[in-house]
């Protein structure tokens, strides 16, 4: 780890790196270029492997709605005028009663919804609902931190339907899933069981049994855990997962929740095989949280220095002189096609303060071309001299082979730096 005096923000890495920066216009709103953009959706894409592979549906909700939805959940109740961000519009229907909508804080309510549409057999369940949602939450000015604590959230989340059966194969499933996640990044996981808060929905008796489902799981997974009392979500235990980062600092990410309360509130139903009408449990899930706060974790984590699979810009290519530069072009090209993301500096810099730009930019891979590799290659047989972010010479190799091996690291998204 880099001595703790250098250490950087991940704001300032954010605008040194071009990523992300915040301005006045939006407090609590990033504002993602196209740099961070790509992190943002390398870290998307992986999840949606993670979920489709593990028979996920993904669905979308709708962003504003009105606020009877969250009275009717209790978030409303909970959160409220406080935490929500409110507004009074005329009803398009009628032109002339006042209703309240409410931009969404989380997506539960909006996914009974959607199981809601038709009525559901047991032959369904369990059914997974994913959604990478926008939300909205009114956090206090003084408490706003660049990506780690914002208004304006993006979270990876799924609600699950599911009888009290299928419980113990659902978190099971879940916590097979993280640990696949934060294994790619090097996390250690903590695991911790919240239970039952003081102001709380439902029954006494259905948090009970909750809570001894995710108990369950978490031993029968020969998971080591530790207890939050009273610190559940107010519909439902769950189990938070705790990793640390490079820095020793302890964050809590991804979460999965028992709910008996919201079928409740919403009569949420299935059929089952004896033709009864039967009441789902719901399943709350998500893996990194928020992609805003994981971002801002991670870039401090790597101090910019994201493994290769996920940074921006995987190589640069830098010509030492003009005389070259149909030559690094052509390099340039080859890369490019083997769909790594990379940029040539053809600019008139010497070829010192070239390597040193992209090492500031945390570049992975810096590819030097001059005269002795131009004339070393043939055809399409292209050599180039290699060198890591670290300063690490690689020495001149043959650009296919170099390709090969890197595409490799990429696909199995290698946690190396």
């Amino acid at each position: 780890m880099e001595d703790s005096k250098v250490l950087k923000d991940h704001k300032e890495i954010g605008q040194e790196q071009e990523l992300f920066f915040t301005h006045e216009i939006a407090p609590g709103a990033p504002f993602w270029l196209p740099k961070g953009m790509v992190i943002f959706k390398e870290l998307e894409k992986y999840i949606r492997e993670l979920t489709g592979a593990a028979g996920y549906l993904e669905t979308s909700t709708p962003i504003m709605v009105k606020s009877d939805l969250f009275k009717q959940s209790g978030h409303f109740t909970k959160f409220g005028e406080d935490n929500m961000y409110n507004l009074v519009l005329s009803d398009e229907e009628t032109d002339t009663i006042p209703v309240r909508y409410s931009l969404k804080p989380m997506n539960c309510p909006e996914s009974t919804i959607l199981y809601s549409f038709r009525p559901r057999s047991y032959r369904e369940l369990p059914l997974r609902l994913s959604e990478i949602g926008r939300l909205h939450r009114r956090e206090k000015s003084g408490e706003v931190n660049g990506l780690l604590r914002v208004r304006q959230i993006t979270m990876d989340d799924a609600h699950i339907y599911a009888t009290e059966d299928q419980i113990f194969d659902e978190v099971s499933s879940i916590l097979d899933m993280m640990t696949e996640f934060y294994a790619k990044f090097g996390f250690e996981m903590d695991f911790r069981l919240a239970t039952r808060p003081e102001l709380f929905a439902g029954t006494e008796e259905n948090w009970t049994k909750a809570e001894k489902d995710l108990e369950e799981a978490l031993k029968k997974k020969g998971l080591n855990y530790s207890l939050k009392p009273q610190d559940g979500a107010f519909y439902g235990p769950k189990i938070d997962v705790h990793i640390k980062d490079s820095l020793g600092r302890e964050w809590q990410l991804a979460t999965v929740q028992l709910d008996f309360h919201q079928p409740e509130a919403f009569n949420l139903t299935y059929i089952d095989n004896d033709g009864s009408e039967k009441r789902p449990v719901m399943i709350h899930r998500a893996i990194l949280g928020s992609f805003e706060r994981y971002i801002g974790i991670l870039t401090e984590h790597y101090q910019g220095a994201f493994p290769l699979w996920l940074s921006p810009v995987q190589v640069a290519v830098l010509p030492i002189s003009e005389k070259v530069g149909s030559f690094a072009q052509k390099v340039f090209e080859k890369i490019k096609e083997q769909g790594i993301r990379v940029e040539l500096d053809n600019s008139n810099k010497t070829v010192g303060l070239k390597i040193r730009e992209a090492t500031l930019q945390r570049v992975p891979f810096v590819v030097i071309i001059g005269s002795k590799e131009e004339e070393q290659s043939v055809d399409d047989k292209l050599f180039v001299a290699v060198r890591t972010r670290d300063g690490e010479d690689l020495g001149v190799q043959n650009l296919e082979e170099f390709l090969s091996t890197i595409t490799k690291n990429i696909e199995k998204r290698i946690q190396t730096k």
